[in-house]
């Protein structure tokens, strides 16, 4: 098991957070997709000088304590939405996360979580840290990454997990587990909050598509009469 240095991992975990808050906030504002470039150049900064106070006054001191260090997936995910950001376009483009992949990280999360609380223990988390098999599986990813990129298929995600790897590879960042460059709770909360959207998503068109019921037809009923009141009638007897 090879720990990287805990200088580099203070780095990190500086840079990374603020990269991660910056491309939440942008992705939280108003009108996001028409956010002026001046305009999310001082997100960035604010975000990195917002990490970089000492201490406990450190934005990444209390992002850290509830989510750890950021995975190399969910930082290269941010870098995409801050580039998406910085070339406009539409909002119609593709998802980020698309379902099937919150799916897997949702399912990987879950048995992985499992695992590390003791609730499985199976060792599958701490198999991340092993001298062979964690290099081994790192490389196998990273070539399908290349191949994917290459073939023109997931681009964007392909590129930030095979950044994840690449950092895992060269530095042992974030932690020296394989399965923390690749996954981290803040990312699996997001799988989760996609696949809880699609689910409800699915689930309105599903009763849009349902035929309306015809009312039933119901015939008015007789006005009520007076106790004790002789109808009128115009014709005389």
């Amino acid at each position: 098991m090879i720990l990287p240095e805990l200088s580099w991992q203070f780095l990190y975990g500086r840079l990374a957070w603020a990269l991660v808050l910056a491309a939440i906030v942008a992705g939280s504002w108003p009108l996001a997709w028409r956010l002026p470039r001046r305009l999310l150049l001082a997100i960035v900064a604010a975000s990195s000088v917002l990490v970089a106070l000492p201490g406990e006054a450190s934005g990444a001191w209390h992002l850290g304590l509830a989510f750890q260090y950021p995975s190399g997936v969910l930082l290269g995910l941010a870098i995409v939405a801050l580039l998406r950001r910085w070339q406009g376009g539409s909002a119609d483009r593709a998802p980020l996360l698309p379902v099937r992949a919150a799916a897997l990280i949702a399912l990987v999360g879950a048995v992985l979580y499992l695992d590390a609380f003791g609730l499985l223990s199976r060792g599958y988390y701490y198999a991340g840290f092993g001298p062979n098999a964690a290099p081994l599986v790192a490389v196998l990813l990273a070539a399908a990454c290349a191949f994917a990129i290459i073939r023109g298929r997931a681009r964007e995600q392909s590129a930030a997990l095979l950044g994840a790897c690449a950092l895992f590879s060269l530095a042992r960042l974030p932690s020296g587990n394989l399965w923390d460059a690749v996954l981290d709770p803040l990312l699996w909360a997001w799988a989760l909050g996609t696949l809880l959207l699609a689910a409800l998503r699915r689930l309105r068109r599903a009763r849009r598509s349902l035929p309306q019921a015809e009312a039933p037809v119901v015939a008015p009923e007789p006005a009520l009469q007076a106790l004790g009141a002789e109808p009128f009638s115009p014709i005389k007897e």
